[in-house]
């Protein structure tokens, strides 16, 4: 009969060599890269979609309204030049 200080190694030892054969399968798995993947066809999706960064649209957006207060100041002159011209 085992002792049971025996018996206590042999679970240990057990349980470790299971420990490192499960960490070894998820290491030589191909759920590590899945992540990895998901990101590379996430962001050919986003390419395809032609998208802009953040900081692109707020520039675009800023020199849409300095554009706009211009255009405005511009039509504001033409029909002052066009009352003359009347």
């Amino acid at each position: 009969m085992q002792k049971p200080n025996e018996i206590l190694e042999q679970m240990q030892r057990a349980a470790t060599e299971m420990q490192n054969k499960v960490g070894e399968v998820i290491r030589n798995s191909p759920a590590k890269d899945l992540e990895k993947n998901v990101r590379t066809m996430m962001t050919q999706g986003f390419q395809k979609l032609d998208l802009v960064t953040r900081d692109e649209f707020d520039l675009q957006a800023k020199v849409l309204a300095k554009t706009r207060e211009k255009l405005t100041a511009l039509e504001a002159k033409v029909a002052e030049i066009e009352k003359l011209r009347s």
